[in-house]
C-alpha cells in the first residue's frame, strides 16, 4: 500500500472538502469526515485511473511537512492518510514537485 496525505477543509457552512497536494485537481467532499474519507478514496482511485489510462506518471507521496509550505494546504483542519494498492498503481512512481 501507498499512502498520500489529503487535507480537509471546512467552512461554518460547508460540508467537508478534500484535495490532495500530489494530484492537483483530485477533490472531494462529505458531509462527515466518515464520507469526506470515503469520497476523498474514491475519487484518488478515480484520479490515478485517468491518469494511468493517459500515460502520466503517478507522483510520489510528498511529506507533511512539504505539504505544509504549500498556503492551499495550510489551513486545514485535518490530515486524511489515504492507502492506494500498489496493485492499482501497477506504474513506476516519480518525485512530486
Amino acid at each position: 500500500m501507498i499512502t498520500y496525505l489529503a487535507t480537509v477543509h471546512k467552512d461554518n457552512h460547508s460540508d467537508y472538502g478534500v484535495q490532495f497536494y500530489d494530484f492537483p485537481g483530485c477533490i472531494s467532499a462529505g458531509e462527515t469526515i466518515e464520507e469526506a474519507k470515503k469520497m476523498a478514496t474514491e475519487a484518488l482511485k478515480g484520479h490515478i485511473s485517468f491518469m494511468l489510462a493517459d500515460g502520466d506518471e503517478i507522483p510520489t507521496p510528498s511529506t507533511l511537512e512539504t505539504i505544509l509550505t504549500d498556503a492551499d494546504h495550510q489551513d486545514a483542519i485535518a490530515f486524511l492518510l489515504i492507502e492506494v494498492s500498489e496493485a492499482i498503481l501497477n506504474h513506476q512512481l516519480i518525485s512530486s514537485p
